[in-house]
């Protein structure tokens, strides 16, 4: 193989960094030379490009193209541009690259041309009194703008001033403050004002000053003293919420602070709770006030023991107060007070129509004032009729005039007046009582009934009824609820006459009549019939009227002159009524007695509203109950207080074909009444509506055909229609 003979490597275009001081003053400086090999001298064109040359800053630096010498045209800072980086070229005459481009760096070479900087000129901190030795209390801390790898930027720290004792020390290096000594007290020194430095070239190079300002924070560590042992006031009697006075104290720790704020406490001398006490907020000082109206007559003077503390706890370092108690004399001055109702208000009874003159009361009043003499008169504030007159020295009421019912000024049966005490003081002072007189009420009215005239008429064998009422100007319990009652001087009233109560105005009575009562004489006598317009009584019997007229009781049993012979004369105290209701009860279970328990003889009410299907023309109601005077008939009354021995009334009866002959069926029923020796004396008849002919359905009468369930067939039922149905399944 061919030997490889060895060929010379071309030293390459390299220039080293360049080191230049900042702030160097001899301008123009040469830096460097740069040379190529590549021609002869004079044979290159050198040029340079960058930062500082053809870049800004602009002008700082410049190159010979000849020679290729590099200049300094400016003043350096390192602290704005610490290196420049610059490209060299190498070209020949003709411009062709004779050289690569290589790299030209400047280094701007430090010098200790900038103090430190304090970050703040006053830093601030805070730290308790007492605290230990070491406390560390803030960090003061500064900047140095030179190159932080030289001595330039080596800061140290120290403090200048501080005042005495040397209270407080710094760390060289970092800065830190702490507590050097342990008597740090507030209430001797409240604010340390420090003042530090800061020096490069660890301490020996330029310096910086800033102020440390460390406060201290406040404990509990002094109690609150009194100002002194004794304190005396004075109050005026009955004045309650006013302030009596003030007790003083001081306490060193931080105003306005709870190590500072004082609370006090009344230990001795007010077991009633008469007084209280306060602390003013501004000033710390204690405020006796009054709790409770004072007595200068049950005790005149007062002597408290006060404690006082403060809000918050001592610390357990601080040492035990001298005056920590004090003693407060409260002086009671007597003052005039008004007299006082010791009953208000009054109440008391005086009976209805008293005649004047009648004593009511004695309402006096009492004076407090017990060690002052004075008299008390008294006066009527308020008498609005008029009724009362009072004694001004001994505060006796009696009545003026009658007091009658009713009045205007009554309310509620009470009358009202006020009475003024007045003592003889200088000022004068007075009270007002309260007298409520209760009219009490007097039975001096006798009850009068109402209507005093009335007519009563009936068919024989009926009862009539004849509604009454009473009223009476007493108040009760002598006026309403009344008591109504048959006069007991005639007994025979009650074979025919009963009275019953109708509303809640009256209840039934049979004792003796009141004195003053009085009652409505009742005369009986025919009514007018229809064959007979004026009067004319019927054979057998007429149908009977009452006329009550007004008369007085006792004693009005006898007839008056000229009534006439058939007439009958009776007296009543209170309400006739007819006890048609009872009556139809009796009747129905008289009809029964015979057959059980079977009601079919009864007409069910189902609550149906109307008649039948075809029932929409009224009837005409009067021919069911006044039937004597559409069909006359002759059929005699039957007596009801004589012995009747007539057996049930036979089953079934016919039913009426048409309208005409309702009244047979309702005298037929009438008839089967009257035969019942069951039912009670002068009962009414039995009254059957009727509600119109031409429905589908038959008469509910037909139900009833006989008295006993096996004379009767119900088949029937199931041809009524829907209605009928269930009855049809049950009876069928």
């Amino acid at each position: 193989r061919q030997h490889e003979v060895p060929r010379r490597v071309k030293r390459a275009w390299v220039i080293p960094p360049i080191s230049v001081s900042e702030n160097h003053k001899r301008i123009p400086h040469l830096l460097v030379q740069i040379k190529s090999d590549k021609q002869q001298p004079g044979g290159v064109i050198y040029s340079i490009k960058g930062p500082g040359v053809d870049e800004e800053p602009l002008g700082i630096f410049s190159i010979d193209k000849f020679t290729g010498k590099v200049f300094l045209n400016a003043m350096l800072d390192r602290e704005e541009n610490d290196r420049y980086r610059l490209k060299a070229f190498a070209l020949d005459l003709g411009g062709a690259t004779l050289e690569d481009p290589t790299d030209l760096e400047i280094i701007v070479v430090d010098q200790n041309d900038n103090r430190p900087l304090f970050r703040q000129d006053i830093f601030t901190g805070h730290i308790v009194e007492g605290a230990e030795p070491g406390t560390c209390v803030m960090t003061v801390d500064a900047t140095d703008a030179d190159d932080p790898d030289t001595d330039n930027a080596a800061l140290r720290y120290s403090i200048l001033e501080q005042g005495a004792a040397g209270m407080f020390s710094i760390n060289a290096t970092t800065g830190e403050i702490c507590a050097a000594r342990p008597s740090l007290d507030r209430e001797t020194v409240g604010v340390y004002n420090l003042t530090v430095q800061a020096a490069d070239m660890s301490g020996d190079g330029l310096t910086t000053t800033a102020t440390a300002v460390i406060y201290l924070e406040d404990i509990n560590d002094n109690p609150p003293e009194f100002t002194k042992e004794e304190f005396s006031m004075e109050v005026e009697e009955e004045a309650a919420g006013v302030d009596v006075g003030k007790v003083f104290v001081h306490d060193k720790d931080l105003a306005g602070s709870p190590n500072w704020l004082a609370k006090f406490t009344i230990l001795e001398g007010d077991p009633e709770g008469a007084f209280a006490i306060r602390t003013d907020p501004y000033t710390n000082d204690g405020v006796l006030s009054v709790a409770k109206p004072l007595d200068h007559e049950a005790r005149d003077r007062f002597e408290l023991t006060l404690s006082v503390q403060n809000e918050r706890p001592l610390e357990p370092t601080a040492p035990a107060s001298p005056r920590a108690l004090a003693t407060v004399r409260v002086q009671v001055r007597d003052v005039n007070e008004a007299p006082i109702f010791r009953e208000n208000p009054r109440r008391v009874s005086v009976l209805e129509g008293a005649p004047p003159g009648t004593p009511v009361t004695t309402y006096t009043a009492s004076d407090p004032d017990t060690r002052q003499l004075q008299t008390l008169t008294y006066a009527l504030l308020y008498d609005p009729a008029e009724w009362l007159q009072l004694d001004p020295h001994t505060g006796t009421v009696r009545t003026r005039r009658e007091l009658l019912h009713p009045s205007a000024f009554l309310q509620g049966g009470w009358y009202i007046a006020l009475v003024l005490a007045r003592d003889d003081a200088e000022p004068p002072l007075s009270a007002t009582g309260t007298l409520s007189i209760e009219i009490l009420e007097v039975n001096d009215h006798a009850p009068l009934l109402q209507p005093p005239a009335g007519v009563v008429c009936g068919r024989p064998g009926r009862g009539g009824s004849l509604l009454l009422g009473a009223t009476d100007d007493d108040r009760p319990p002598h006026g309403a609820p009344f008591h109504f009652q048959l006069s007991p001087q005639h007994p025979q009233l009650a074979r025919n006459w009963s009275i019953a109560r109708f509303n809640g105005e009256g209840q039934p009575g049979w004792g003796p009549l009141p004195g003053g009562a009085g009652g409505p004489l009742l005369t009986v006598c025919p009514c007018p019939s229809r064959s007979d317009p004026r009067g004319a009584g019927r054979a057998g019997g007429a149908a009977r009227g009452a006329l009550l007229a007004p008369a007085a009781a006792p004693g009005l049993g006898d007839p008056p002159a000229g009534a006439a012979p058939a007439a009958e004369h009776f007296v009543l105290a209170g309400l006739g009524a007819a006890r048609v209701r009872g009556r139809r009860r009796a009747l129905r279970k008289g009809l029964l007695q015979r057959s059980g328990d079977d009601m079919r003889d009864n007409i069910l009410n189902y609550d149906e509203q109307g008649g039948g299907e075809e029932d929409q023309d009224a009837y005409d109601i009067n021919q069911l109950r006044h039937p004597e005077l559409f069909v006359p008939r002759a059929r005699p009354p039957v007596r009801r207080d004589a012995l009747l021995s007539s057996a049930t009334p036979p089953a079934p009866r016919k039913l009426p074909s048409s309208p005409s002959d309702i009244e047979d069926f309702i005298n037929e029923g009438l008839e089967a009444a009257d035969s019942d020796p069951s039912v009670p004396p002068y009962d009414t008849a039995l009254i059957y509506d009727y509600e119109g002919s031409g429905s589908v359905a038959s008469p509910l009468s037909s139900i009833v055909s006989s008295l006993t369930d096996e004379d009767q067939d119900y088949d029937y039922l199931s041809e009524w229609g829907p209605r009928f149905r269930r009855l049809a399944d049950l009876y069928g």
